[in-house]
């Protein structure tokens, strides 16, 4: 089946949750308001729709292969990239000074939702153009700007990260890639780089690569890694590509899922050294690919989503036409379609109502992230800033967490024909794993929750957001409806179950790592949990007001019913895993290690 972007729910959130008129108050994003949101997001859906998502399953039967001298991706690939850059869509939110829209990340994040569901291998790589983007823009000089970021954002050339070494997976203190200064000013690059995205591809005609190495001379760890430009093709004074710089594509690796997306092993120096230009200043380089991984993180986040809504989207289809046994309240005189039965209704509930709560964590997350960047108070964009930061590891790891539970309801809705791969519901399955483990694993999101996010402050964001999340509580269970004060209900005994771990957390970190640690994916789901069952109360909310039922009464009545889905079968779950947390920590760490 085709996939249909859900428009709907994509502006309400815009509109109502992530409130676009007021960004649209921001300098800079005046004509940024819900008219130009609806009308960039419908001219979106329609390329990912007809272009975009008929090369999905034809990616994964045919994916990419190196063939000797590069990588000659699945047929159609580059032409849909040709009509992708060409609409303008690599830089709908990046600057207007170099070719960029300049359009906020709230219309944005929409917009890599739909691309992603569409086709989520086709979709990384300008995910990862995105980040190298946001690095130079930082921390590159104006000579890379202007070599480089007019061209990235036109999407005529393609960016990569470069971290990842055959001895050194996550723990980047291990990278290995020496940098060799030259009088001229650039650096000679030496090394082997895995699993790089789009790492060689015939999509374009350039590859900037940002890579980490480590200057000759700098010092061990973390500490001694540098940030440095290697194009694919040097580029000349005038702006042409010049002659192929010293660094190649020698496999790609036969995965899993997303198996259209090149995951390249890129070989640099083998020939005298790869020209890289440094980015920034020395031994600053893991400051500034941070800059990078934060941009990716959010997107991937925003692919678990977008994956979750189009097994949905399969799933309701199948239910509806498959025909098997009659329903057991004998509403149907023979068998019927399998969306009669109330467990398959559970499942694709479940499915919905992740999928929009998740959704809807994203589109606030992303509005707090235009506010701090953009917002002219200063005050205000801390605010933001600490919001959005706090959200990232939420957003990626309880997003892409969740997309791996839908996508297998998505292929137990479909029984027996959801293990065959025509029916593409695996397909969705095994594309969702990568999303839990690139761009920093859930483990490494809980890590960044648990320390930098929560034990560094004393929990101080944490509880601020739980005030937040009170005040909700109070307007639902104030506004005299059922729903509303059944969902209040669950929101407070998962609220109260959030600042009992953060307290947990801000109080025993130090004291007793080992036993934060062992609960701290935990954490992050409770945390996930809460707060995108915190933004279906608000949802809720707007739906039961007069205006948005004469807006749409149906799409609002629905909504409501999926909030309440979400409050009594998923929000349910967090008082019990507060208690695996403060309480079960001793039994994670007790079992002898010669017992396992």
């Amino acid at each position: 089946m085709s996939y249909i972007a859900p428009l709907k729910d994509m502006l309400f959130n815009i509109e109502h949750l992530a409130c676009i008129d007021q960004i649209a108050q921001i300098p800079g994003f005046e004509d940024a308001g819900l008219e130009t949101a609806q009308a960039v997001l419908e001219e979106c859906a329609k390329l990912n729709q007809d272009v975009i998502s008929p090369l999905n399953w034809e990616g994964d039967k045919n994916p990419s292969f190196h063939n000797g001298s590069g990588v000659t991706t699945t047929p159609g690939f580059k032409e849909a990239y040709q009509q992708y850059a060409e609409g303008g869509w690599q830089g709908l939110q990046h600057p207007a000074d170099f070719g960029g829209q300049g359009l906020p990340k709230t219309i944005g994040a929409a917009c890599g939702e739909m691309l992603n569901s569409a086709n989520m291998a086709f979709a990384l790589c300008p995910l990862l153009t995105d980040g190298a983007i946001e690095a130079l823009l930082t921390a590159g000089s104006d000579e890379l700007k202007a070599t480089y970021l007019e061209k990235l954002i036109s999407g005529q050339w393609t960016g990569t990260m470069n971290l990842t070494e055959p001895q050194a997976g996550s723990d980047l203190a291990a990278v290995r890639t020496r940098a060799e200064p030259q009088p001229d000013g650039t650096y000679k690059i030496f090394g082997t780089k895995i699993y790089i995205t789009y790492g060689e591809h015939d999509m374009a005609e350039n590859i900037v690569h940002l890579v980490l190495a480590r200057v000759v001379g700098a010092p061990e760890g973390v500490k001694g890694i540098s940030l440095f430009v290697v194009p694919k093709f040097l580029v000349k004074a005038d702006g042409a590509l010049g002659d192929r710089n010293d660094v190649h594509c020698v496999s790609i690796e036969h995965k899993m899922g997303i198996k259209a997306s090149p995951t390249a092993v890129l070989q640099f120096g083998d020939n005298g050294g790869g020209v890289g230009y440094l980015v920034g200043q020395e031994n600053r380089g893991l400051e500034y690919m941070f800059i990078m991984m934060n941009a990716a993180r959010y997107a991937v986040g925003v692919q678990g989503i977008a994956i979750a809504e189009r097994s949905y989207q399969r799933a309701v289809q199948y239910a509806r036409d498959r025909v098997q046994s009659r329903p057991v309240d004998g509403s149907l005189p023979a068998a019927g379609p399998i969306i009669h039965h109330p467990d398959v209704r559970r499942m694709l509930m479940t499915m919905r109502a992740y999928t929009e709560g998740c959704r809807a964590m994203a589109a606030t997350a992303a509005a707090a992230y235009d506010a701090s960047h953009h917002h002219p108070d200063a005050e205000v964009r801390k605010q933001n800033a600490a919001f959005y930061e706090f959200m990232v590891p939420l957003v990626k790891g309880y997003s892409t967490e969740m997309s791996l539970e839908v996508t297998s309801l998505g292929v137990q809705v479909h029984g027996g024909m959801g293990f065959i791969e025509e029916t593409g519901a695996a397909q969705y399955y095994r594309d969702a794993k990568i999303l839990t483990i690139y761009e920093g694993t859930t483990a490494i999101q809980a890590n960044d929750l648990v320390g930098r996010k929560t034990a560094r402050d004393g929990g101080q964001t944490a509880k601020a957001l739980a005030a937040q999340v009170a005040q909700t509580e109070s307007e639902l269970a104030e506004s005299g409806n059922t729903d509303a004060q059944a969902v209040a209900k669950r929101l407070k005994a998962a609220r109260e179950a959030f600042v009992d771990v953060v307290e947990f957390v801000a109080g025993n970190t130090k004291a007793h790592p080992n036993d934060v640690f062992a609960g701290s994916v935990p954490y992050l789901m409770l945390a996930g949990n809460l707060m995108a069952g915190w933004q279906m109360g608000r949802a809720l909310l707007v739906a039961l007001t007069p205006q948005a039922q004469a807006q749409d009464a149906a799409f609002m009545a629905a909504k409501v019913t999926t909030a309440r889905f979400y409050a009594d079968h998923i929000l349910s779950k967090a008082p019990g895993i507060r208690d695996s947390i403060v309480e079960g920590a001793g039994s994670v760490t007790a079992m002898a290690l010669d017992a396992f």
